[in-house]
């Protein structure tokens, strides 16, 4: 059996979307947050020696890491997934396996960072400080989203409009692992602004990610997506 180890309102929730579409029974066990850190609680260590989620296990198996949960879950399970419409696995050559790679890595490897530095900084001026402290760190905040962190998450935002408004899926006509990898970058990006008239594409995709029936038996049981600042 299966084990998503789910950190609330985090990355694991790929795991959870993936495990529905393919079909596939497994159990959960939620690990909420710590309210004041909103870190991972310490119980995760006994799982994994990083303490983070996502986490699985599959019988005495340990699998970290979003992206190689993924790639462990379709390649073991998915040439016998039952559901007819599962995510496909794209064949060595093409021209959507070169794509579903690239999305994967980009996901983590050019995205997730500036979205996670944009929370950082968003909430370091919210944080207990002596009162003449306070200023100087929301200015300084202020001109580091300014200068360095918003105008990389406004070039990932255009350029991944600029895919969607060529392909249907990430990595082309089909739902693939690239779909799953970049659908918690793209409820972030798509939670911390309107993108519905500068992204229209960006918006469409969200809105037939998020009706995927999957999709919606992972929400029920994982939660919340984005956790807010």
């Amino acid at each position: 059996m299966i084990t998503v180890h789910h950190l609330e309102m985090s990355r694991s929730q790929r795991v959870l979307w993936l495990l529905e579409e393919l079909g596939l029974p497994y159990e959960i066990k939620v690990y909420p947050r710590d309210p004041k850190t909103r870190l991972a609680p310490a119980a995760l260590k006994q799982i994994h020696p990083m303490g983070k989620s996502p986490v699985i296990t599959d019988g005495d198996l340990v699998v970290a890491e979003s992206g190689a949960i993924l790639e462990y879950l379709m390649d073991r399970y998915g040439p016998s997934a039952a559901q007819t419409d599962a995510p496909i696995m794209t064949l060595p050559g093409t021209p959507e396996h070169l794509q579903c790679r690239y999305w994967m890595h980009f996901a983590e490897g050019s995205l997730m960072n500036w979205l996670v530095m944009k929370l950082v900084f968003m909430t370091i001026p919210k944080q207990p400080m002596p009162f003449f402290v306070r200023p100087i760190a929301r200015a300084l905040c202020k001109q580091v989203q300014q200068r360095l962190i918003d105008p990389n998450i406004a070039n990932a935002t255009a350029f991944i409009e600029s895919h969607l408004t060529q392909e249907p899926w990430f990595a082309g006509k089909c739902l693939t692992l690239a779909d799953i990898q970049m659908s918690f970058a793209v409820s972030a990006l798509t939670a911390r602004g309107d993108l519905a008239t500068r992204c229209p594409a960006l918006t469409a995709y969200v809105r037939k990610m998020e009706a995927r029936p999957a999709y919606q038996r992972a929400l029920v049981k994982g939660g919340p997506v984005i956790m807010s600042t």
